[in-house]
């Protein structure tokens, strides 16, 4: 029961946060998608209670202390490496209550970004500025790999800890998973997510009032992603986050920023609208792609007719028989016959079929994971499934739908950008 209560109390703050944000913004057009993605992500929060309920990481951040505004500040910023500037002319300011998700492709510059905005990189020219008040939280791949490996999840904890007792220490430790032997096991002998989870841990204890995460789930369990999900959302301080969990940032941030072309612009719309960017981006690449490859066989294909003609014409030289109409030949365009209209369109047919084979078997998925998701919410409506002993059962379900749910969002974006490459073949014809 207390562990029922913790998840309830933990859900009732990001209940206040979202509230919060619908109340701020619904009505200002800029923000208008996302005040509603925050009404649904509201509305649908009664599912995740009872897995909550039931989840061994228990953790919440510290309400920070002492925080001045900016927190950080980037103005006019270049940022890149020996004198070359990977993003121009950043601008970005960390204040207490901003909530930032950075968006763009991979080698974008998101990761560079970051590393100036925590001070790991320096800036080429423009301004950086921290808060005297400022205390980082900083997640990263390197900050995993720079752990201690003779040293234990307490004993690292020890040297920030003070004066604390052990049990205190144990207690936390346990919120993370860290229970019986595996609190007393160097981190040498640890798996990735316990890695990452022991990072977490030592980041929550020191009381951040800013939070730069950088891919923070690569790494985790789906159960810790939905506690640290739910820690951020009931996070008081601020929080910058890249992840290629879109989930995570629509359920976080209340700001997106989109690293494109090495500029830093706000992004204008939610998580959904940012998938529908990224399959133009990805099918513009293609048509690029594409076009260069047309342009090659133009050229060879000039090179060839040259060569045909000037046979031809030599030909004519010494038979001094036909004249010479290649002039007429390269000026007019015939029209196409019957018979080579069906040829252009069997090879229209032939040169798409795979990414229609693609489309329809996207399709036949996506069907086959809403027939699924229909079935387990059929189950989950059985208030059985709730009872103490029926605990187990309700969280292997529940694991499948969260499953199932990012299967089908994988599969809606792989079905657009078939569905526009597809359209994109047949303009050529």
């Amino acid at each position: 029961m207390a562990q029922q209560q913790q998840a309830f109390e933990k859900q009732e703050a990001t209940k206040a946060h979202l509230d919060d944000f619908i109340r701020r913004f619904r009505a200002k057009a800029s923000k208008a998608k996302q005040a509603q993605s925050r009404i649904k992500q509201l509305e649908r929060m009664s599912e995740l209670s009872p897995m909550m309920a039931d989840n061994p990481f228990s953790f919440r951040f510290y309400e920070p202390a002492n925080m001045s505004s900016p927190l950080i500040e980037l103005t006019h910023a270049d940022i890149g490496y020996s004198e070359t500037p990977l993003l121009r002319d950043a601008n970005v300011q960390v204040t207490p209550d901003t909530r930032i998700g950075l968006l763009g492709m991979n080698g974008a510059g998101k990761s560079t970004l970051i590393k100036a905005l925590v001070g790991e990189l320096k800036i080429l020219s423009g301004t950086y500025r921290v808060s005297d008040t400022l205390k980082l939280g900083y997640f990263n791949q390197h900050q995993m790999d720079i752990l201690d490996a003779k040293a234990t999840p307490i004993e690292m904890l020890r040297r920030l800890a003070g004066k604390t007792s052990d049990a205190v220490l144990r207690s936390f430790l346990g919120s993370f998973d860290f229970r019986g032997d595996r609190i007393d096991t160097p981190s040498e002998l640890f798996s990735g997510g316990e890695r990452a989870r022991l990072t977490l841990a030592l980041i929550v204890w020191q009381r951040p009032n800013v939070l730069v995460l950088d891919e923070p789930t690569n790494h985790l369990d789906l159960q810790m992603r939905q506690a640290l999900t739910i820690a951020l959302q009931g996070f008081q301080g601020a929080v910058v986050l890249v992840s290629h969990d879109r989930e995570l940032i629509a359920n976080v941030c209340d700001e997106l920023y989109l690293v494109h072309d090495g500029q830093i612009d706000e992004f204008d719309g939610d998580i959904s609208d940012y998938g529908k960017w990224l399959a133009e981006k990805r099918k513009q690449e293609n048509a690029s792609d594409k076009s260069s490859s047309k342009k090659k066989s133009k050229k060879e294909s000039k090179k060839l007719v040259s060569r045909e003609t000037g046979n031809s014409q030599v030909t004519n030289q010494v038979s001094n028989t036909a004249p010479d109409n290649s002039s007429k030949s390269n000026t007019a365009t015939p029209a196409l016959s019957k018979e080579e209209q069906r040829k252009l369109a069997a090879e229209q047919r032939k040169r798409t079929a795979p990414i229609r084979r693609e489309i329809e078997e996207t399709e036949k998925a996506l069907a086959k994971i809403e027939g699924q998701l229909a079935t387990l919410e059929e189950k989950l409506a059985d208030t059985k499934l709730y009872e103490e002993s029926r605990k187990a059962d309700l969280l292997v379900l529940l694991n499948e739908q969260t499953a199932l749910q990012q299967q089908h969002s994988d599969n809606e974006e792989k079905l657009l950008l078939s569905m526009t490459t597809l359209e994109e073949m047949e303009a050529e014809f």
